[in-house]
């Protein structure tokens, strides 16, 4: 696993660890950014692979770390996986509705996200679930739900558990009616736009915003630290600023001024112009905020 991330999918594996007899200092592998760095190399990821491959049954990340921001190789750190037969498993929950994705090609095994986030399904909206079709019809061993049964023969009430074909058959139980028409909105959104187009304004405002910031007051007096990666094909729509004196009364300020950011512990401010409903303008009111402040 990378480092830092996000404490429930930290949670999830050490439980599965724990689950199945091993102990965590034992069984978890994690990479850290080099010294004095905010963000991972993938030479490190695929070398940590490498070097542990004989011990490796999983990898698995974060496609963006929620911390910094980081869009990770996912295709090289899939090839490694692959060469070594490691199973290659990813959280999306900051990278659907974010970033292109193509899972099936670069030969991801499985994947979960929440759809809540870049998706607009709301607090608490379901998630989903990818498994690549070369397991659809495997015998690995998963915990059976109601769901994932198959539907034909899903209220005959027999005892035998038969799994629907593909991700489907991993399911866990049925989704929540009310919550699934704000996502099947929010879908129908995307489909019609389209994730590219997306994709290329996302680019374009996240770039612009970073111009402002390393222009602005605040920036050349060393009061903020752009910690998200400079390439556009390492980061999504996300920020992450450091704050180097009173962080948390730098976003209190912001937040009183109906600028929507996040605040995450010690110093860090995210900022997300996301391409469906924020505008080049947005950007520029958050610019002169900063130049308030500063």
């Amino acid at each position: 696993m990378q480092n830092p991330e996000f404490p429930s999918d930290i949670y999830a594996v050490e439980s599965h660890i724990k689950l199945h007899g091993f102990e965590t200092g034992d069984a978890l592998i994690e990479v850290s950014p080099r010294k004095d760095e905010c963000t991972l190399r993938t030479e490190d990821i695929t070398e940590a692979i490498t070097q542990h491959k004989d011990k490796l049954r999983l990898v698995m990340f974060s496609a963006v770390n929620y911390f910094t921001g980081q869009y990770f190789d996912i295709p090289a750190i899939a090839e490694t996986c692959r060469r070594y037969g490691i199973y290659f498993g990813l959280d999306l929950a900051h990278a659907i509705g974010n970033v292109p994705l193509q899972l099936h090609d670069w030969d991801v095994d499985f994947a979960t996200w929440c759809s809540y986030k870049y998706l607009n399904s709301g607090p608490g909206g379901v998630s989903g679930i990818f498994v690549h079709e070369k397991h659809h019809g495997s015998n690995l061993p998963r915990l059976a739900g109601w769901w994932g049964n198959n539907e034909k023969k899903r209220f005959l009430m027999l005892k035998n558990f038969e799994p629907m074909t593909g991700a489907e058959g991993w399911q866990q139980s049925n989704a929540p009616i009310l919550s699934m028409a704000a996502h099947r909105a929010a879908l129908e959104i995307f489909d019609e736009v389209g994730i590219e187009a997306l994709r290329k304004k996302s680019i374009a405002l996240t770039g612009f915003a970073e111009q402002l910031i390393i222009h602005s007051r605040t920036y050349e007096r060393g009061i903020l630290e752009i910690i998200t990666p400079a390439k556009a094909e390492h980061r999504g729509c996300q920020l992450s600023l450091r704050v180097k004196e009173n962080g948390r009364e730098f976003f209190n300020t912001l937040l009183m001024q109906n600028i929507i950011c996040d605040w995450r512990e010690p110093d860090v401010i995210r900022i997300a112009p996301v391409p469906l409903y924020n505008s080049f303008e947005d950007v520029w009111k958050f610019s002169r905020a900063l130049e308030q402040i500063a």
